[in-house]
């Protein structure tokens, strides 16, 4: 039984919700998103607040009813307060900018790396070796953040490269002589 799919998704004040089939629509301060439920389950408005119910009690069916609430609530959340990420950049000379409407990094490459920005998500880099990525989808935001730390992803021995904000990465030793 899902514990996470009873609970009614609260919808606050100054965002307003629309649900029409499969459609959930939600409107706030930050934007407006929509997400279009599985057929699996069915979506509800009652009184202030969204419900997901499955249509009956097939596995898929339960899998599909936790996923669609949590989904439900992150429309919420991204248009009421927003996403975001950080990032920290770790090693000599590694840094990053922003260039225009792209995000330049130096990560120990022959060359620098351009890093288009997706529209709805807005980067902001602080320091040199800090990246602040926002957006009001969470998708979208885990996205962006996901793709910028695979250009140099942390290593285990000298912890340089690219990791989130608060990571912990393994360490290593090195090579005994």
């Amino acid at each position: 039984m899902s514990r996470v799919g009873k609970k009614p998704v609260p919808v606050p004040a100054g965002v307003t919700a629309s649900v029409t089939g499969q459609t959930v629509k939600m409107k706030g301060s930050k934007g407006e998103l929509e997400f279009v439920v599985p057929s699996l389950v069915l979506v509800a408005l009652e009184d202030g607040a969204v419900t997901v119910t499955p249509k009956d009690q097939s596995k898929a069916a339960r899998s599909l009813w936790g996923t669609s609430r949590a989904q439900v609530a992150n429309l919420v959340e991204g248009v009421s307060k927003g996403f975001e990420k950080k990032l920290e950049i770790t090693g000599v000379g590694y840094r990053a900018a922003m260039a225009g409407k792209a995000l330049k990094l130096s990560l120990g490459y022959s060359h620098d790396i351009e890093y288009q920005i997706p529209a709805g998500i807005t980067i902001v880099t602080p320091k040199p070796t800090e990246i602040t990525i926002s957006g009001i989808d969470r998708q979208v935001v885990g996205q962006v953040a996901a793709e910028i730390r695979d250009y140099r992803g942390p290593e285990p021995y000298k912890g340089k490269g690219v990791k989130y904000a608060g990571e912990f990465i393994f360490r290593k030793e090195g090579k005994k002589k």
